[in-house]
Formats: C-alpha cells, structure tokens, sequence
C-alpha cells in the first residue's frame, strides 16, 4: 500500500504516523517528526536504496560508524535493517570471524553513501533512549558560581543563594 505524503502535515518517520504541523514530537516513538517533504525525501531513499543489494560484498568500500560492547551494536545492527540499510560487525584488532561475535568491543561498519541516514537514526535512537525529547534542557548549560548571588540549578532550573551547596528543589549537589 502506497503512503500518502501531505507536505503541510508532519509524519513520523519510524511508525509513519500523521500529526498536525504544529506538533514537534511522535506519540508513539517519541522521535522527532519529519515534514511532509522530509518525508517523501526519505521514503524516495528508502526505495532507492531497496533496489541495491542487502548484503555488504567482500572488498566493498566501508565506514566506521559506531564502536561499542556487543549487545550495543546488535541492536543498532538490528535498527539499522529494518530501516533497509545493510551493516557489518567486526571485532577490532582484525583478527577475526567477520560475525561480530569476538571481542568485546565491536566496530559497526555501513556504506559510505549510508552514513548520514545512518546518523540521522542513531541520534533518533539516542533521544528517544534518553527520553531527551520530554526533558527540558534549556538550563543544561548552567554552571554554580559561588562568587554569584544566585545559581540556575541545571538539572532542573531552579534558582537559589549560592550560600547552600544543593539545590533545594532536585537535590543536586556543587559541593
């Protein structure tokens, strides 16, 4: 079934939910939304990248993308296929099977031509991992001073005497 795409709405591109141009974030996933056109640009991609070939050939040209413990890089390898896009693991050092499994950090690897697509979902991945996307980090640069009257907490934003040491309001601690 071909999706419809609608330029002035927005859609989420993990579950291909529509919203209204007004809301930011998808219910479901919690990942940003994409425009209408962001959208259709992606799909187009999508089915571009469908007519390649899903394995990565001996000798193909790769890119380092990610480094990290094994369950780590299964599952952003796991990710990474249902968005269609191929990957290989490997063990660092060389020395190894080629599977993915030897070692204890591993080195995901993709295509050149995939590694920003490939980005764009590892930074999809991590806000809504972290649940970024519902926390309020518009006071995360804050820092105490104790020369200053007043200090912004920067966990929660609540401002209070440098006299004390911890936020009165979340506990944190500048001691």
């Amino acid at each position: 079934m071909e999706l419809f795409i609608d330029p002035d709405l927005k859609y989420c591109p993990r579950c291909n939910d529509e919203y209204r141009a007004d809301i930011v974030s998808c219910a479901e996933c919690g990942v940003e939304l994409l425009t209408g056109l962001q959208m259709q640009a992606m799909l187009d991609e999508r089915r571009r990248r469908a007519g390649r070939p899903t394995e990565i050939s001996p000798g193909e040209e790769l890119v380092d993308v990610r480094r990290g413990p094994v369950l780590q890089i299964k599952e952003l390898q796991v990710l990474l296929r249902e968005q269609g896009i191929p990957s290989l693991v490997a063990g660092e050092g060389g020395g190894n099977c080629g599977k993915g499994c030897c070692g204890t950090n591993l080195i995901l690897r993709v295509r050149p031509d995939d590694a920003r697509e490939v980005a764009r979902i590892m930074e999809e991945e991590y806000v809504r991992g972290t649940a970024l996307a519902e926390y309020d980090t518009s006071h995360a640069g804050a820092v105490f001073n104790r020369a200053a009257q007043e200090a912004t907490c920067p966990a929660c934003g609540c401002s209070f005497p440098t006299t004390t040491t911890t936020c009165p309001e979340c506990g944190l601690c500048f001691a």
